[in-house]
């Protein structure tokens, strides 16, 4: 794979013939640093997730997004939460040449395997929604077996 990679053309020249520009447009397509990349960090919400031996407590970073904006749903254990935000504004009487626009929408899931759905309580506190996930009681199928 690294062989994909084209090398860093980026290097000052005596003679420029016009291509250093194309070479540099090469060079940032394949590089780690183009703008269009999708990185995880950058294009979803911080998810934090601990545990006691009764509940789980999942920590959502979300400033700037609105309760109703947000969907919480769990199915078989799979904690799912998604934001979808639409940002249009209406204003009358303008004269726009050009406007814009903006639409998202980010998820996250985390796999909680004895989670109990009764009883889940979600909050959203400044920018923070915070989940409290009960776990179910683990049943004790242990069977003694006596030695003979």
């Amino acid at each position: 794979m690294a062989g994909l990679v084209p090398f860093n053309h980026r290097k000052p020249d005596l003679m420029n013939v016009g291509f250093d520009d194309f070479y540099n447009m090469l060079d940032d397509f394949f590089a780690d640093s183009w703008p269009f990349r999708r990185m995880i960090p950058a294009n979803t919400f911080k998810l934090d997730v601990q545990e006691d031996a009764k509940h789980y407590y999942v920590a959502a970073e979300l400033p700037g997004v609105n309760r109703d904006e947000i969907s919480i749903a769990i199915n078989e254990g799979k904690l799912l939460i998604s934001v979808a935000r639409d940002e249009n504004t209406e204003e009358e009487n303008k004269n726009y040449v050009h406007r814009e626009r903006r639409c998202c929408s980010m998820r996250r899931s985390v796999l909680l395997a004895d989670a109990d759905a009764a009883g889940i309580k979600a909050k959203l506190d400044n920018g923070v929604l915070s989940i409290t996930v009960p776990k179910k009681e683990k049943l004790d199928n242990s069977v003694k077996i006596e030695i003979d």
